[in-house]
């Protein structure tokens, strides 16, 4: 069943600086980032070990570096059970300009 995987665009390029991440039964999660006008060419960005909380929402707030992107590739690569869910995605930051 894993890994499961989705990935978010932005419409512009952007500098994340916190991420928060609402989610239930996730044990692992990778993020991969893209700078590429087409979600291509990802590059490995992080990877948590989420804490288990029966019958509660996880609630992971990343505070990040470098994070340069236009598109996020979100994997989940294990669950504490056979399902598990993202219930939202919150990217704080700002839009930078194109270097092309």
């Amino acid at each position: 069943m894993f890994p499961q995987e989705f990935i978010v665009c932005f419409h512009k390029r952007v500098r994340i600086e916190k991420l928060v991440i609402r989610s239930y039964y996730v044990r692992t999660l990778k993020i991969e980032k893209s700078t590429s006008k087409e979600p291509v060419d990802f590059e490995q960005w992080i990877e948590r070990d989420l804490v288990h909380t029966e019958g509660q929402l996880q609630n992971e707030e990343i505070m990040v570096r470098d994070g340069h992107a236009t598109y996020l590739r979100f994997i989940i690569t294990s669950a504490f059970d056979h399902f598990a869910a993202v219930y939202s995605i919150s990217a704080e930051g700002i839009a930078v300009p194109d270097l092309s």
